[in-house]
């Protein structure tokens, strides 16, 4: 008989897992043993600084550490590291810290299991295609850009064929990248040899040309059948995670993939999922495209991660972390806060839990995760656990998609980031870019509203200015940027920071 273990090979000190085949099998064998595992969802404060991080993995390691003391089947699934970014030190690694920590931290925050590299072959392979389609005559035009795991201003613009041709390209991280995001999203191989074929290569005397119309598949396809593999890990104290997929919900979806999070569902009771940078960033990805349009399972919990310092440093900073945590519980997410504590920071309890209960949130789950890891939190979860025990699986609220791209965005800004459509302002770049957008789509055959919207914004700020009194806040919209094989449309917010460029450790 067919078992989870058929799916299952080694891979190093780890394990990779042939999700879409399990799934699979799940599904054509509707009696075969499974879970129905809740999801919580781990997300946190907007950052004061983007390259600082807050210590959701640390939080997601020691939470499912400390609810399997309590004899609760739980697991994690989190995000994979960019190593350009997250393992050359600019912010945290990928793996936690200190006693919340993965068994081989090293490993994980400085490649995994190759699955980044291999998108980035796909990727870059795509584009040899297209500029070879551009000497063949194909193309005038390339649209997808290049990918890199290690950031370079000097990349961000380049030409082929220079002196000739002169055809601008460009160069993005691996992690922001379409290939990327079609992984995240695919739950067959099938589907994913679709979205492929789907992405705009360029254009061709003005009409665009998918990559579907002059390639073979297969040479894509086949460099990505390891990196659509989950690579399952364990924490310290011997947990199950699953790390899929990637970082930077600032510029990306900036979530793990789909199909790993559906996979831990069917091995576990309860699922911690972590999502990139803050509530509004990485939260707002998951609900709003993997949950709202792409049928992930929504959250029956919410955690809010926060530093002490973040919540106390700025006070014209300090609406940002009630705003998140009303917002998620307003969307009937039962939503606790954790804050995270650093070395010397002890005294302060007694002070934040007043602070949390004048400002009316659940029981506050306090620690300093680092040195105590799960040890910290087994005692202070009867609150949680009871809400989760509650809660059933929801399902999720309708699509937006068919209503018109800026109307969503003015949904997204009022929803996510607390400005009303009024203060929502156009650069006057926005206009020409939307009208290019849309008339690419159009030509594509594709409907421009029935993407899905990715905000692209910077992880430090949620408005042009986030100091700024309440009725002063505004959101500006800069440019659209359409990526068909993913289904899903970027507009550029406010200060569209790419990527913080490392620190030198």
């Amino acid at each position: 008989m067919t078992a989870y273990e058929d799916f299952v090979s080694q891979y190093g000190v780890f394990k990779k897992i042939d999700a879409f085949g399990y799934l699979d099998y799940l599904k054509n064998n509707p009696d075969a043993p499974r879970k129905r595992g809740k999801v919580v969802l781990v997300t946190a404060d907007t950052p004061l600084k983007a390259s600082r991080g807050e210590g959701k993995t640390t939080t997601t390691i020691a939470l499912i550490d400390a609810l399997r003391k309590r004899g609760i089947d739980a697991a994690a699934v989190l995000r994979q590291p960019s190593m350009g970014i997250t393992a050359a030190g600019s912010k945290g690694g990928a793996s936690g810290g200190g006693k919340a920590s993965l068994t081989h931290p090293e490993l994980v925050d400085w490649g995994l299991c190759g699955e980044m590299g291999s998108i980035e072959a796909a990727q870059n392979l795509l584009v040899s295609f297209a500029e070879k389609a551009v000497d063949e005559g194909r193309l005038d035009t390339i649209l997808v850009p290049r990918v890199s795991e290690v950031p370079s201003r000097s990349l961000r613009q380049i030409a082929v064929d220079r002196g000739k041709g002169d055809v601008p390209e460009r160069v993005v991280l691996t992690p922001t990248c379409e290939l990327m995001q079609i992984v995240v999203l695919s739950r067959s191989m099938e589907e994913l040899g679709q979205r492929v074929a789907a992405m705009i290569a360029g254009t061709k005397d003005g009409q665009p040309v998918t990559f579907g119309e002059f390639i073979d598949l297969w040479r894509i396809t086949n460099i990505l059948a390891t990196a659509v593999m989950p690579a399952y890990t364990e924490t310290r104290e011997g947990s199950p995670v699953y790390v899929h997929c990637g970082p930077f919900a600032n510029v990306s979806i900036g979530i793990p993939s789909l199909v790993s999070v559906e996979l831990a569902c069917a091995r576990h009771d309860v699922v911690v999922v972590e999502a990139g940078y803050g509530t509004d960033a990485g939260a707002q990805k998951w609900l709003d495209i993997a949950a709202r349009e792409y049928g992930a399972q929504w959250p029956s919990a919410a955690v809010v991660v926060t530093r002490a310092t973040t919540w106390n440093d700025d006070p014209t900073l300090s609406w940002r972390y009630p705003f998140h945590v009303n917002r998620l519980e307003g969307l009937g997410i039962a939503t606790f806060p954790l804050i995270n504590l650093w070395e010397g920071e002890d005294d302060q309890v007694p002070a934040l839990k007043s602070k949390a209960a004048e400002l009316g949130f659940r029981t506050p789950v306090l620690g300093n995760l680092f040195r105590d890891g799960g040890d910290a939190l087994t005692p202070q979860l009867d609150d949680f656990v009871a809400a989760l025990d509650a809660a059933g699986i929801p399902a999720a609220p309708e699509s937006h998609k068919g209503t018109p791209l800026v109307d969503t965005v003015r949904w997204i800004a009022k929803s996510a980031y607390g400005v009303p459509a009024e203060r929502v302002v156009e650069r006057d770049t926005f206009a020409p870019s939307l009208a290019a957008a849309t008339e690419l789509c159009n030509k594509a055959g594709i409907d421009i509203n029935q993407l899905a919207v990715v905000a692209v914004k910077s992880p430090a700020t949620m408005t042009d200015n986030d100091s700024a009194p309440e009725a002063e806040r505004s959101v500006t919209l800069k440019k659209v940027e359409v990526h068909a094989g993913a289904g899903l449309v970027h507009v550029n917010l406010t200060t569209s920071l790419t990527t913080p460029m490392p620190k030198i450790v």
